[in-house]
């Protein structure tokens, strides 16, 4: 089964990073985030990936594409330039590269990539997102219910901590930075049927994938959510990056599934 990636936007909320490489470029624990979401998949036997390109597309094909040489050890004879490979720490990623426009939305971006995975079940998810989800326990769930999507549903704490304070100013409560107040929010990671690409039969370069079919699938019955009550995290801003580098520096990446 093919895994579809969303990684071709601006990145504009962590512009101190994207302004030299796309937002997934960025590294946790000096490996690009992008790297840990196909690890991540990896580890329940998906290895097969269609990554959607667009700001600075060229970085993710040189990075992918000089992969091999530089996890390994080698003899290179400047001469005739041949290489001897010693020792290689690479992974069995196959990687499709496609290059869906650099101002696409979401959903025009998902709409180029049908021909890659045309007739199949696939999943789909963002580039700066990272979870402890279990793929084949998702996959199990949307093959259960029919429809022709799934997302992965969760909750997230709250930033700040909760009070409850009386008239006279005395604190009876205090919770440092609660879980939510029972919303469940998208959190990506889906499970598609190739039906969702009748709901991106027109023109879909401006139309966010979240905001467009997706509503449309849910208005017809077609969206189910599997609830996930494990860690999630969107790499959205400078601070959700520190907050993921400290849990992988100090042995706490609760992402980190393999």
């Amino acid at each position: 089964m093919k895994v579809v990636i969303f990684a071709g936007g601006f990145g504009t909320r962590l512009m101190e990073e994207t302004e030299a490489r796309p937002k997934p470029m960025v590294e946790i624990g000096g490996k690009p985030i992008l790297w840990h979401i196909l690890k991540m998949y990896e580890h329940y036997g998906y290895n097969e990936f269609v990554i959607c390109l667009g700001y600075k597309a060229t970085y993710i094909k040189e990075y992918f594409y000089n992969y091999y040489l530089h996890n390994s050890d080698v003899t290179i004879e400047l001469a005739n330039n041949n290489i001897k490979v010693h020792y290689s720490e690479t992974e069995s990623f196959k990687v499709t590269l496609i290059d869906t426009g650099l101002h696409t939305n979401t959903a025009g971006r998902l709409k180029r990539i049908q021909k890659y995975v045309q007739g199949e079940t696939f999943m789909l998810t963002y580039g700066d997102g990272v979870a402890n989800v279990n793929f084949k326990e998702l996959l199990a769930f949307h093959q259960s219910h029919g429809r022709l999507a799934t997302l992965t549903s969760v909750q997230i704490p709250g930033r700040f901590g909760n009070l409850e304070i009386n008239a006279a100013g005395e604190v009876g409560t205090f919770v440092e930075k609660p879980a939510g107040d029972g919303m469940w929010i998208n959190g990506g990671f889906f499970v598609l049927e190739p039906g969702i690409f009748n709901y991106l039969s027109e023109d879909m370069d401006d139309v966010q994938w979240e905001k467009g079919p997706l509503v449309a699938i849910a208005a017809d019955n077609q969206l189910a959510a599997y609830k996930h009550n494990g860690f999630w995290k969107c790499m959205d801003a400078l601070r959700d990056r520190i907050e993921l580098e400290e849990m992988w520096n100090s042995d706490n990446a609760l992402w980190k599934t393999w």
